[in-house]
């Protein structure tokens, strides 16, 4: 048999109490109560349960209906001051409203009248323990809902192609969800919505994280960010925060793999002389030596200076074209048209014959 609460005697109002000072009541023992101010308080723990649900019946209509006409619990009123009941049906009082010729009809058929009674009141107790299991298991299910994990967030990060090669770190702005101060996630307070979330349990809130992007990331790749997401519900994770990563093109390097493909103007007089020239990597300036009559296309390989990838370093891979510089001094030009004269060679001689 589960165990009957006397939810007037709980919150220390009457059957005859209108809805404005059961509010009242429950306020006040909700704040003496409540787990926030009771920390590690078992017995305030059991009481503020208690409270909240006697509360819970008593405040609606239908269920203190319910709820009175189970326990025989009736207002009391001018007309009606012998049926006015303080505790549950068993309570002896019940016996002092009865008539006289009640009792005589009693003492007449005592057996007869005994047996209805007791089946009457078997199936009033069984209706109130139905009533009380259904509200019990219907909190309980509502107190066990399975931890959800909350959702994943994502965002772009658009970086350099050097901030690729070397690493770098980026501050992201992003808006998510957080369990909301005010009631804790619980989402009332003293019985109504609370007023900082509206009754959502939590709040959408901005928020800077400042991300490290490791060395030789790729473009497309998507760095996590764990517990950044919107807010875990009933106890569950937060969801992550996941970066999506774009690297700003450039004309003069793309990637195969672990190696880096690099492609260098060269001067004529270079292509033609040959000598050393220096090229701008991420790492520092690093020589190359072109060997004289350089053709434009020509490849050079600068083995171990491509991209880490699992412990394997790739090549960078130099192809050289000639180009023509965009300014040209005065000297230079008489230079240009005296090789011109000297030149017999017709480099589109054999072209149909290749």
């Amino acid at each position: 048999m589960i165990t009957r609460k006397n939810y007037y005697e709980i919150l220390g109002v009457t059957p005859d109490s209108e809805e404005a000072e059961i509010k009242a009541a429950y306020r006040k023992l909700a704040r003496k109560y409540h787990p926030d101010v009771n920390k590690n308080n078992s017995e305030s723990s059991k009481m503020f349960i208690d409270v909240s649900e006697a509360y819970d019946v008593l405040i609606h209509v239908e269920k203190r209906k319910q709820y009175d006409t189970l326990n025989g619990f009736f207002k009391s009123g001018k007309t009606k001051t012998d049926n006015k009941r303080t505790g549950f049906q068993d309570n002896p009082s019940e016996k002092a409203s009865r008539t006289d010729n009640d009792k005589q009809k009693d003492k007449k058929s005592n057996y007869k009248q005994e047996q209805p009674e007791t089946h009457f009141s078997d199936t009033i107790n069984k209706m109130f323990d139905e009533f009380t299991r259904n509200n019990i298991k219907s909190k309980k299910e509502k107190d066990k809902d399975p931890p959800k994990k909350g959702d994943d967030i994502y965002t772009d990060i658009s970086i350099t192609l050097e901030e690729s090669v070397n690493g770098a770190s980026r501050t992201v702005n992003i808006m998510n969800t957080r369990q909301c101060p005010s009631c804790a996630g619980r989402k009332f307070i003293n019985g109504s919505s609370c007023s900082e979330c509206l009754g959502k349990g939590e709040i959408l809130q901005h928020k800077k994280i400042t991300v490290k992007i490791p060395k030789n990331v790729k473009n497309g790749s998507k760095l996590r960010v764990a517990d950044e997401g919107n807010n875990g519900l009933n106890g569950g994770k937060n969801g992550d925060l996941y970066i999506n990563i774009k690297i700003e093109g450039c004309s003069k390097i793309k990637y195969d793999g672990s190696n880096i493909l690099y492609s260098v103007p060269i001067s004529p007089v270079e292509a033609v002389l040959g000598g050393d020239i220096h090229i701008p990597t991420f790492e520092g300036n690093v020589a190359i030596k072109v060997p004289p009559h350089t053709n434009s296309g020509q490849k050079f390989r600068l083995s171990g200076l491509g991209l880490n990838q699992n412990g394997k370093i790739g090549d960078m891979i130099v192809t050289v074209h000639i180009e023509i510089p965009a300014s040209l001094s005065e000297d230079e030009i008489r230079l240009y048209e005296k090789l011109k004269k000297l030149s017999t060679t017709n480099l589109r001689e054999n072209l149909l014959n290749e």
